[in-house]
């Protein structure tokens, strides 16, 4: 068995031996450009030639996953060399792999027929994958071009929300009647060239396409030639509406260890399946999608994108948090004479918003990732705010007490001791409050509570960090 270590070593040659192709064909052609003579014309196809070929070569034998990945790895020059390497009919599979920011520079760079071509090679529900990254154009070619069925399926894959199961959903399933035999099951079932990616179970249904149970392939191998499929099958399942969201299939997944699952209309009719990969890939954009958020990214963006586009993804909430820095720093202005009278305060302020900083996002951490889960309710919220504010005293008397210890020790002054321990209380309680709040109210308004999160939690704990521990100062202390 392949190990994730193999996996991620296997990727990292493949790509230095991609870069290191790509760096050898740029190294020759720059010096044939150098020389003139009669034959440079010649010269020049065969030294283009000689290393794309070995090039070609490789990505041939590499899983579209990987390709995807070198794409993503490469500046959008050589990208693009490379992509146009890859031959046509493994374009489609690429493209489902790429990153949406990728994506975009790839489909910028290919005609209209060559996205008809890739497009035609996938599923129906590969190509609404596709769909809203492609020009309106493509989009009708490609459906003019698919049966009726697959055309409705197409229109129906479309219509769904990107979080939704109905976007997940998988129109390739093979569904067998209740009243007939294993035999006949069978005999059917050879009639397929190849089975279904994640084909773990049939699904069960009768005359009019309601899903009736589930017939999982161990039992169906097992089972009497001539029983009757109703006689072997599960008839407890867990089974999913299109409309529901995305993040409750996956949890269900997780929870229950499924491979696959039906996808059922109001009337109960079997109307498709979602799969175990189709799951794991939403998980992993949705981390992703987190992560950036957390970060006050707005999208996806390519880590080889042009200056420009870059800032305009990430200017928003660096502008907030150049008004949040203004604020904090009219809140010292306001304690200036403070400050001049005692400067061991400017020195030890940093500490105060620091600590409550990363208090505060630890908290946040915790609050989203059980919004995530759906493991907070209106009771259990309540209970959670008073556990985060026990946890967030405690940490503020203890290492409060630390700080204070140091100020004394530094300073010998145990007033400005005493200053420092209530300031980390007072701080990290705040950090508690918000952290709890703020993920909470941002999903209240239907607002993703990642986004730009870690963000306020910091400027909230800066500011009233300043305040707090300024604030008693000048009253103790000045």
């Amino acid at each position: 068995m392949t190990e994730p270590e193999d996996i991620r070593a296997g990727v990292q040659e493949s790509l230095e031996q991609v870069t290191a192709l790509l760096h050898k064909h740029e190294l020759v052609e720059n010096l044939v450009h150098r020389q003139e003579g009669p034959r440079q014309e010649l010269v020049e196809t065969l030294v283009h030639k000689l290393h794309l070929v070995e090039l070609q070569k490789l990505l041939d034998k590499l899983h579209p996953a990987d390709v995807a990945n070198i794409l993503e790895a490469l500046p959008v020059e050589q990208r693009l060399i490379v992509w146009d390497l890859v031959r046509a009919e493994r374009d489609g599979d690429i493209l489902l792999e790429v990153s949406d920011a990728v994506r975009e520079t790839l489909i910028a760079h290919m005609d209209e027929h060559e996205l008809v071509a890739a497009t035609g090679q996938l599923d129906t529900d590969e190509i609404a994958d596709l769909a809203p990254d492609l020009p309106r154009e493509v989009i009708l070619d490609v459906f003019k071009s698919l049966p009726v069925e697959e055309r409705e399926q197409l229109r129906s894959a479309m219509s769904y929300p990107e979080d939704s199961v109905g976007a997940l959903m998988d129109f390739d399933v093979i569904s067998v009647r209740d009243d007939v035999t294993v035999e006949v099951v069978l005999r059917y079932l050879r009639r397929f060239e190849e089975m279904p990616d994640h084909t773990d179970q049939l699904f069960v249904v009768d005359r009019e396409e309601h899903l009736k149970g589930l017939l999982p392939t161990n039992r169906l191998l097992i089972a009497d030639p001539e029983t009757l499929v109703e006689s072997v099958m599960v008839r407890e399942l867990v089974d999913f509406h299109p409309d529901e969201k995305a993040q409750d299939a996956a949890l269900a997944f997780e929870r229950y260890d499924l491979v696959s699952a039906p996808v059922v209309d109001g009337a109960g009719r079997l109307i498709g399946r979602v799969t175990v990969n189709a799951v794991v890939d939403f998980i992993r954009e949705a981390t992703d999608s987190d992560m950036l958020s957390a970060g006050g990214l707005r999208e996806d963006e390519d880590l080889f994108a042009s200056v420009w586009k870059s800032v305009k993804n990430r200017w928003a909430w660096l502008a907030i948090n150049l008004v949040t820095a203004f604020i904090a720093s009219r809140v010292i202005g306001v304690f200036e004479d403070s400050i001049a009278s005692i400067v061991a305060l400017a020195a030890l302020m940093p500490i105060i918003a620091g600590i409550g900083g990363n208090s505060g996002n630890q908290t946040i951490t915790m609050i989203v990732r059980a919004l995530a889960l759906g493991q907070i309710t209106t009771t259990s919220a309540r209970k959670l705010f008073a556990k985060e504010i026990g946890v967030s005293a405690l940490n503020g008397l203890i290492w409060g007490s630390v700080v204070g210890l140091f100020a004394f020790l530094i300073y010998h002054s145990w007033q400005l001791g005493v200053v420092m321990t209530s300031a980390m209380v007072l701080n990290l309680l705040l950090a508690a409050v918000m952290g709890v709040t703020i993920p909470l109210l941002m999903q209240k308004l239907g607002r993703d509570p990642a986004v730009g999160a870690s963000v306020m939690i910091t400027a909230i704990t800066d500011s009233g960090g300043f305040f707090i521990f300024l604030g008693l100062a000048t009253v103790f202390l000045v």
